[in-house]
């Protein structure tokens, strides 16, 4: 009989790179339009989207979202779903320390709190309702002792519309203006709602 290890290794790599290129991750565009007459900041942002095969449309269009509301020139989006050393978006000076350190969803305690001692301000958007609710009520007294540490929950109802602006290429508008949030593309705009759980003590913005 033959030696067939050498086959053996070839289709062994072969399984591994049909794996690899299965989970790879689909690559959405974005020209984001931001007005955040709040801030006074009017910029236009062309966004690549890496979405991961298990992250959801709602998740990647709250991404989106958070970017909008906290846009700059250093701003960019990490890997903070595959990665706990990452954020979901982040801002570095150009020292490379962490100004803004960014998730969405429910992170675990742990890891906000790690976030929290290594970056200047840290913001979590969470959403899903009763989920977010409950994900936030069983860690509310750890989170309370993290004082530059802001939580905002996004109600079902809109992260579930944004959510549906999903494309693979998107030309999206962002409104701020009086508390209120438009993010819309052009044929559907939707007014998302926040709410405050909580806020970051004053010297830390």
């Amino acid at each position: 009989m033959g030696d067939n290890r050498g086959h053996l290794k070839i289709q062994s790599f072969s399984i591994k790179a049909n794996l690899f290129m299965a989970i790879k991750a689909t690559i959405f565009k974005a020209n984001l339009q931001i007005a955040d007459m709040e801030r006074h900041y009017y910029q236009d942002h062309a966004l690549t989207l890496a979405r991961h095969p298990s992250e959801t449309d709602e998740r990647m269009m709250v991404r989106v979202l958070a970017f909008a509301l906290h846009a700059h020139e250093y701003l960019e989006f990490g890997q903070g779903m595959t990665d706990d050393d990452e954020a979901d978006i982040w801002q570095k000076d150009l020292t490379g320390a962490i100004e803004l350190w960014i998730d969405v969803g429910t992170p675990d305690e742990k890891l906000i709190r790690k976030a929290c001692g290594r970056a200047n301000r840290v913001i979590v958007y969470c959403y899903g309702g009763r989920v977010a609710e409950m994900w936030f009520a069983q860690n509310r007294s750890q989170f309370e002792r993290q004082k530059n540490l802001s939580i905002i929950n996004l109600p079902q109802s809109s992260t579930r519309a944004i959510a549906a602006l999903a494309q693979r290429t998107m030309q999206l508008q962002c409104t701020i203006q009086d508390g209120q949030v438009w993010l819309g593309d052009g044929r559907e705009s939707v007014i998302v709602e926040r709410e405050v759980l909580k806020s970051a003590a004053e010297k830390n913005f």
